[in-house]
């Protein structure tokens, strides 16, 4: 089992998701509004693709090194 980054699972990592990202805003709250929901994930309003919480990929339990926008797992710069 891999240990959680040491950040909210609202906020992911800058190498997953820039702060100066230009829809970083509305990606940020379609991913609260998953959350909230207890959904698995949302559609990506910048690419339509769907795109997993943090939550459900930390109840995964490890990192699948894919990539994912929100990996709860991954930490450092």
């Amino acid at each position: 089992m891999d240990t959680p980054a040491p950040r909210p699972l609202t906020e992911p990592h800058p190498s997953r998701l820039a702060a100066d990202h230009p829809r970083r805003a509305e990606i940020l709250a379609a991913h609260a509004e998953a959350l909230t929901g207890g959904q698995a994930g949302y559609l990506d309003p910048d690419t339509g693709l769907f795109v997993l919480t943090a939550a459900f990929l930390a109840k995964r339990g490890t990192c699948c090194s894919r990539g994912c926008r929100h990996c709860p797992y991954v930490d450092g710069v």
